[in-house]
């Protein structure tokens, strides 16, 4: 900082103190009254990119294929068999009550969808009602054997040990919130591509803040209705095993993490904050005035983004944590360098030690911010809009948190007075001066273990991988991971993937991407079909939404299409990662089934005109567009069973589509929730793991700007690249797939971990200018900022351990991978970096005569 600078500071902070504190405190409480407005946010962008055009297909599909929400109850009796009269009343008398919950507007379940071979009903017969499971004088033993083998049912609606099955409660279509997607995305997309006015750039700015009020109601009452299905299921846990899945349900569930993540955090890390600082400096004001600056800190921000609407997600929510912890580094350093003068010089005026405290440490710490920043601003190129707010709150909340701690602390010393001076009881120098013993005797030994560590972490980056199982992302005592399990296990699995084709020499249409007409969550929601695409989860076999009447006969309905169809449909079915598949096959084999012989195309017109609208809306309209030469093969893939790797599997599903199929590039196309989340993880991936390398650079050119030599800034930066690798490296050995939330541990690692290295050279050349002794400087600096470094990297590797307690995983591994990174980045700068000190002296020469 300037001298002009500093003297600014004197004159408005420590000699007016009281005032700087009323007006902080008054800008505090300004932000804090938008704190009733804080929102929370677990809805559609969590899991797909921004201008992704794979979301606009997955939303044009929903258009056509599509149906509204869902909720999905699993049902496994408990000491009865499922198809007896007693398990069968309690199936209904549930579905009965899920049915009168508001906003459910159909109940499906084995009682009520369509039987056909129990018995095999004739081709003639489909145009009669159908017979259900309660139709009297039906054979439960026929049915339960066609719920289990049949094309239809097989894997869809009954779990292999006939003892599990599923209801389906479908919600009403919001209309209204159709209608603000719509608007919004025609905005979107003429914004993207030919441009908009400044007229038409306010709508499109009132229709979003529209839209996100609006889907705040929606999710309040969204909600309200899981509540009341949940207290419907309680009466009967005692009958049935009953486990509650859907979109709606996850949404809620995911804000309810939230919620406990920032209070267990919050109240978990101020708790912590408090004992540590006690335990360190055993004295009040040093307790209290850093706690008030890590509280004026969050409560601002929090308060700012309340104001501006800015809503946490389960990404940005690790914010608060995070911003406590560095505001907690910044107050620490401040005061030991405080103590450390009052100690040295115990005589001097109180201003003459605070004004020395912001003299010494206000370069290092702008420096420490700013490199800090550098590395959460490489989390902005991602095309995630959590990722992207996350980087963005941290920027703004670090800079926050320096100009609080260089007002609050320097102001609160001056009030307090000097106090009484204890720091020569404080024995922690002898721990960081073995560090520094360490490294002058047996600096060989360390740099071969450096070298060791880092090839081994540069073989473990290697074998880095995105992809992972979305129910691992939830603990196994919660219901989430509970009903995941059981769909994926008993139910045909979990993710959808679907694949479209267009027939021979007919022209794929242009995407409609403002119509997002059957998507409730805009076709975005990262856990918004969860348990099913487009349609339902079982709507691929309980019914789908009514259509017009189109022309027979279409490409895809005729033996020629079907053959080409059976060859995809077996395919599909051969790959261990996908369960339960369905298209036209599944209606044509079934046509097959019931008439002895394989249909020709007269035949399957005859059949298609004669069929029941029921029958129909779950065997054809799901699987065909006729206006458009259309079909739809759905699936869902089984993430528990094996290693699920999406993009191979997308890759050989397109092999076999242009090999095998011989099929253009312009007839077919992947889409579904499955390929959403895969191009967001390999974006995160690839994104992150180039960014990281420009991170290192600007950083690099911070070091030069403060250390002016290009040896110094190489020396400095190479701990922090050892400590990134070392965790990049751990998670690749150990296995741990980079998501949404360990993808950001790299920058966190580099912008904290430098901090280190900064605070010790800084301190290191103060310490080499009294006597030129590069092993004496060592030994000083390990005593003093030593001690600060091994204070905020203690803290901040207990204070994140407490994110353990999270029910969301990504948060857990977030906690105890930062907890590593700090963990070696301590150890690096007090031990790798004062080596390669000794080893390349790059501020002179050394005149003690010493090595």
């Amino acid at each position: 900082m300037s001298q002009r600078l500093l003297r600014l500071h004197e004159a408005m902070v420590l000699r007016h103190p009281t005032l700087v504190l009323t007006l902080v405190f008054v800008a505090a409480v300004v932000l804090a009254f938008g704190l009733p407005n804080f929102k929370l946010d677990a809805s559609a962008d969590s899991l797909t990119l921004e201008h992704d055009t794979d979301l606009d297909y997955f939303r044009e599909v929903n258009q056509h294929y599509g149906s509204g929400d869902f909720l999905v109850v699993t049902f496994t009796p408990r000491d009865m068999d499922l198809f007896s009269d007693a398990a069968l009343e309690t199936l209904k008398s549930l579905a009965d009550d899920l049915s009168r919950v508001d906003g459910v507007v159909g109940v499906n379940s084995i009682i009520t969808v369509p039987l056909l071979y129990s018995p095999k009903v004739t081709v003639a017969e489909l145009k009669d009602e159908p017979r259900t499971l309660l139709t009297p004088g039906t054979d439960r033993q026929l049915a339960k054997r066609e719920f289990l083998e049949s094309p239809i049912y097989r894997n869809l609606i009954l779990g292999p040990n006939g003892q599990t099955t599923a209801v389906l409660a479908t919600i009403e279509l919001d209309q209204r919130y159709t209608e603000l997607v719509r608007q919004r995305d025609a905005l979107r997309l003429q914004r993207d591509t030919t441009g908009i006015s400044p007229q038409e750039r306010r709508e499109l700015e009132r229709v979003s803040q529209e839209f996100l009020d609006y889907r705040t109601a929606r999710a309040a009452v969204e909600h309200r209705r899981v509540q009341e299905v949940r207290s419907v299921l309680h009466r009967y846990r005692d009958k049935a095993e009953i486990f509650l899945g859907g979109p709606s349900m996850v949404t809620a569930d995911m804000i309810d993490f939230i919620k406990s993540d920032l209070r267990i955090f919050g109240i978990g890390i101020i708790l912590f904050i408090v004992v540590t600082l006690a335990v360190i400096f055993r004295q009040a004001r040093w307790v209290f005035l850093p706690l008030l600056v890590c509280v004026l800190s969050v409560t601002m921000v929090l308060g700012w983004l309340s104001w501006i609407d800015w809503r946490l997600t389960v990404i940005s929510s690790n914010f608060v944590a995070l911003l406590l912890i560095s505001t907690l580094a910044l107050t620490i350093h401040l005061i030991v360098r405080y103590r450390e003068l009052l100690r040295d010089r115990p005589n001097d005026e109180l201003i003459d030690l605070v004004r020395e405290t912001v003299s010494s440490m206000a370069r290092p710490c702008l420096y420490t911010v700013l490199t800090t920043v550098v590395a959460f601003l490489s989390l902005v190129v991602s095309d995630i809009r959590p990722v992207i707010d996350f980087g963005w709150m941290m920027t703004i909340g670090l800079a926050l948190a320096l100009v609080l701690a260089f007002l609050v602390i320097p102001a609160g010393m001056m009030l307090t007075g000097k106090g009484a001076n204890n720091d020569g009881n404080d024995k922690s120098a002898l721990l960081t001066l073995h560090f520094s013993r360490f490294t002058e005797r047996h600096g060989n030994i360390l740099l071969a273990l450096a070298l060791t560590i880092a090839l081994a972490a540069t073989y473990g980056v290697t074998l880095l991988k995105v992809d992972n199982r979305f129910i691992d992302y939830f603990r196994a005592d919660t219901e989430i991971h509970q009903g995941l399990a059981v769909i994926d296990a008993n139910l045909g699995g979990t993710t959808p993937l679907d694949i479209i084709l267009h027939a021979p020499g007919f022209d794929a249409p242009a995407l409609d991407v403002a119509a997002d007409a059957d998507d409730p969550y805009g076709g975005g929601d990262g856990f918004d079909d969860s348990y099913g695409d487009g349609d339902d989860a079982f709507g691929d076999a309980f019914g789908g939404d009514d259509v017009e009447d189109a022309p027979q006969n279409s490409y895809w309905f005729t033996t020629a299409g079907l053959e080409d169809l059976e060859k995809l449909h077996a395919f599909l079915e051969s790959l261990p990662e996908i369960g339960k598949v369905n298209s036209l096959v599944t209606a044509f084999h079934v046509a097959n089934d019931l008439t002895g012989h394989r249909l020709n195309d007269f035949e399957l017109a005859v059949m298609r005109q004669n069929m029941t609208p029921e029958i129909d809306n779950f065997l054809i309209a799901p699987y065909i567009d006729d206006a458009q030469n259309q079909t739809r093969v759905t699936m869902r893939t089984v993430e528990t069973q094996g290693d699920l790797r999406r993009a191979e599997l997308l890759a050989e599903i397109e092999s076999f589509l242009v090999e095998d199929l011989q099929l253009a590039p312009d007839q077919y196309r992947l889409t579904g929730l499955m390929v959403l989340y895969n191009n967001m993880l390999q974006s995160l991936f690839y994104s992150q793991i180039v960014t990281l390398g420009a991170v290192f650079f600007g950083i690099m050119l911070m070091f030069l700007v403060l250390f002016r030599s290009l040896k110094v800034a190489l020396i400095a930066i190479l701990p922090n690249l050892l400590a990134a690798s070392i965790v990049l490296g751990g998670m690749g050995i150990v296995g741990i797939p980079l998501d949404m939330m360990t993808i950001t541990i790299a920058a966190i690692t580099v912008g904290i971990g430098v901090d280190h290295a900064i605070h010790y050279l800084t301190r290191f050349t103060r310490e080499f200018v009294a006597d030129q002794d590069y092993v004496a400087a060592m030994h000083r600096s390990h005593a003093t900022i030593g001690r600060a470094l091994f204070y905020t990297a203690i803290t901040i590797i207990v204070g994140f351990s407490i994110l353990a307690l999270s029910n969301f995983i990504p948060s857990v591994y977030f906690g105890l991978l930062t907890g590593v990174a700090m963990l070696a980045a301590l150890l690096g700068s007090l031990t790798l970096l004062p080596k390669l000190i000794l080893i390349f002296k790059p501020f002179g020469a050394d005149r003690s005569g010493g090595v």
